[in-house]
């Protein structure tokens, strides 16, 4: 019967490959899987548990859970950009302002803001969440931070369709005084909250080595009192994002 055991911590400590190698593939637009990427921005609004199921066939296949295809993260880029440009395109008063508002919005909303949530989340995870192991032989799981910024991406994607497209359709309205447009855009901006943290849960409640993942599910809760409150006072999310970039 062969060993199940591992060889101590050794094994932890190799070097991994994937990252250099999903680096080098960004620039290689013919190696991405583009129609699995748009199935998968479909599924995370629409069937969000699907995506994650086949998050554990890809770890049976590939042995991580982080994807080794860097195309969600291109065509999301992309479709920043085109977004923020539409919105450029609407409300910016020249081109200067507007060429810094969409790397603004792609370098730090998107990928810095990005990075920093999912090694916080990434810390957390390793050091608070993961199950105490039975048996000091049995190779210890971590979760890889490539697999934490996917659960970012995954989760801003829907996210992105209501702030960034439904929102640039209904702004019109939204920004407009009196108490429906501070309704509706309150109403709309706890939906893409919510859902946000929603995905984030799945995204770490799908890894068999953790525990007490229902701790993503709490700024939920923070946000469905904080929503009315802000209602009541009249504040507009949509307003204050406006005047923010286009004032």
């Amino acid at each position: 019967m062969l060993p199940t055991t591992s060889k101590g911590r050794a094994s932890n400590v190799r070097p991994n490959p994937v990252f250099p190698q999903y680096l080098r593939r960004i620039v290689k637009w013919r190696q991405m899987d583009i129609e699995y990427t748009f199935w998968q921005m479909l599924n995370l609004c629409t069937s969000p548990k699907v995506v994650y199921q086949h998050t554990k066939y890809h770890k049976q296949t590939k042995n991580q859970w982080a994807r080794d295809d860097p195309a969600f993260i291109v065509i999301c880029s992309l479709l920043l950009i085109v977004a923020t440009s539409a919105y450029c395109a609407a409300f910016s008063h020249s081109v200067g302002h507007a060429i810094s508002t969409v790397l603004s919005v792609l370098i730090f909303h998107f990928l810095i803001t990005g990075a920093v949530l999912a090694t916080c989340c990434w810390f957390l995870t390793n050091s608070y969440l993961r199950e105490e192991s039975p048996n000091s032989h049995v190779v210890e799981q971590r979760v890889e931070w490539l697999y934490a910024f996917d659960v970012h991406c995954n989760s801003f994607f829907p996210m992105f369709v209501l702030l960034y497209v439904i929102h640039y359709f209904l702004s019109p309205l939204l920004i407009a005084h009196g108490f429906i447009p501070d309704l509706l855009s309150n109403l709309l901006f706890m939906v893409a909250v919510s859902y946000y943290h929603y995905l984030n849960f799945l995204g770490y409640d799908v890894l068999p080595f953790l525990e007490r993942t229902t701790f993503f599910l709490y700024p939920i809760g923070i946000v469905i009192i904080l929503s009315p409150l802000m209602i009541l006072s009249g504040f507009n999310p949509t307003r204050y994002m406006m005047s923010m970039y286009f004032s």
